[in-house]
């Protein structure tokens, strides 16, 4: 009996511990955002959390299809995954439709209290936290920088993804920061990459002066035609996300990325260490990054101002 109790304490000893499963789901393409994947890796690294070691991730992505969100919720809940980490209200309203229990960790995701994912930023009192932004602030920014380089400037153009359910609220904000500023803005909607030539063809029509774009995964995929459209055109634009900096855009005003995505890694480990979404609160980006790009600006012809410049926290030459 004595002999029997030893096996069975020294195999149950020798069991591996339960390796925690991290769902991961975004409405895009892996390839469209390597640098929010690199830094919440590297976020967990930092919190011991190695993929394929002591973690693992299930990745899914709806390649720009919101129609396969439910089904690749569905998906995620049914591995029984331990938190899923995610960005878009429409990849998190899926989850929370599928499951009301499994932990959601979010970032920076704009209006998650108008769209019923919390119930306020101090107690969410559901099953999803994260981090969240000021949209009619940076928006109101990006106005005003466009504003302050091209003071000539009276109409533009504000991409945006008709089938976001975040985008309404955005696009009302933005128009009252532009009769502030007495600027007219034309909605340039798309629903998929097949809209964006449309688009393009109804900005010209319209005769837009300037460019820039509601944050959303959509428009983000498809920036650097966005930056050619742009320097062809001569117009100055500003984006909501650095990727189009790297292809010729002219600025960039926004929350740093990677920040945003290792403050998601904390909250995944605390969510692993039986903290509950419910009770941590939702948290605003605390440092953010204005990025100028001068190659940009000479090829459309245009000069920024030293007092716009000496502001920007990066200026490529």
């Amino acid at each position: 009996m004595v002999l029997l109790l030893a096996s069975f304490t020294l195999a149950e000893a020798q069991q591996p511990a339960k390796i925690p499963r991290i769902g991961y789901l975004h409405s895009g393409q892996a390839a469209t955002h390597p640098s929010s994947l690199k830094a919440l890796h590297q976020g967990l690294r930092d919190l011991g959390y190695i993929e394929g070691k002591s973690i693992t991730i299930e990745y899914r992505f709806a390649d720009y299809k919101p129609e396969r969100l439910p089904e690749l919720a569905s998906e995620l809940v049914g591995l029984k995954v331990d938190v899923i980490v995610t960005s878009q209200t429409p990849s998190v309203q899926a989850i929370q439709k599928v499951s009301s229990t499994i932990p959601i960790v979010f970032g920076a995701l704009s209006f998650p209290i108008e769209n019923g994912i919390i119930a306020s930023f101090a107690r969410p009192g559901r099953n999803a936290t994260g981090m969240t932004v000021l949209s009619e602030e940076l928006n109101g920014k990006r106005l005003e920088l466009l504003k302050e380089v091209a003071p000539k400037i009276m109409r533009i153009g504000v991409f945006s993804n008709l089938d976001n359910p975040t985008q309404p609220l955005e696009w009302r904000q933005i128009q009252f920061a532009a009769q502030g500023l007495g600027l007219k803005l034309q909605y340039l909607g798309v629903r998929s990459a097949n809209d964006f030539d449309a688009t393009f063809k109804a900005a010209l029509s319209e005769r837009v002066q300037a460019l820039m774009n509601l944050p959303e995964a959509l428009v983000n995929a498809n920036f650097k035609r966005i930056a050619a459209f742009a320097a062809k055109h001569k117009m100055p634009a500003i984006y909501s996300d650095q990727s189009p900096i790297d292809v010729d855009g002219l600025m960039f005003y926004g929350p740093i990325t990677s920040d945003v995505w290792r403050r998601a890694a904390i909250y995944v480990y605390e969510i692993l260490k039986g903290g509950k979404p419910a009770d941590l609160p939702v948290e605003q980006p605390t440092k953010f990054e204005f990025v100028v790009n001068l190659k940009t600006a000479k090829q459309i012809g245009l000069t920024i101002p030293q007092k716009v410049l000496i502001r920007a926290d990066k200026v490529i030459k």
